[in-house]
Parts: C-alpha cells; structure tokens; sequence
C-alpha cells in the first residue's frame, strides 16, 4: 500500500495525525503531508510525495483517508497486496 496527500485539498485539521501519526505529519504551513522513515515527503501531489504504508499500518491509514474532512488522502493498493486481501 502507497499512500499521498493533495495538500490542495487538506484542510489541516491533522485528524489524519491522531489516526496514524508514523505515516502523516503537519508541517509549518500547517498542511498534512506523508512521511517515510520518520522523514516527511514533501513534495505536493508528485511522486516524490508516495508514502510506502509498513502493513501494520494499514488499517489506521485506511480510517485517517475515511476520516479525512478535505478528502485529500489517497491510497494506492499494490496489486500483491489486492490478491491477499481478496
């Protein structure tokens, strides 16, 4: 699972932070961005901003983009891990 935000949407209310803070971050500009290793992607809605999710995450993303009042987080299943959830 890859997981990036449209900081154009994001309404920074970092509700995406209390649902899974080792995969989102709130920067100085206040919008929520991706993070990898601990370190943020900051690359607004390019492929430098696509977040490989580690799969004990998996779940807290899928709730923080369900959660999400700006609709900004999008998620990306691999099609390996399609197959095993199917």
């Amino acid at each position: 699972m890859r997981v990036w935000i449209d900081q154009d949407l994001c309404t920074g209310d970092g509700l995406c932070l209390d649902h899974c803070p080792d995969v989102f971050v709130q920067l100085e500009d206040g919008i929520a961005y991706v993070a990898e290793a601990g370190s943020p992607l900051n690359d607004p809605g390019g492929s430098g901003s696509l977040a490989v999710v580690p799969e004990r995450d998996y779940r807290a993303v899928i709730d923080a983009a369900e959660a999400c009042p700006g609709e900004c987080i999008f998620i990306e299943i691999s099609p390996a891990n399609a197959a095993s959830a199917a």
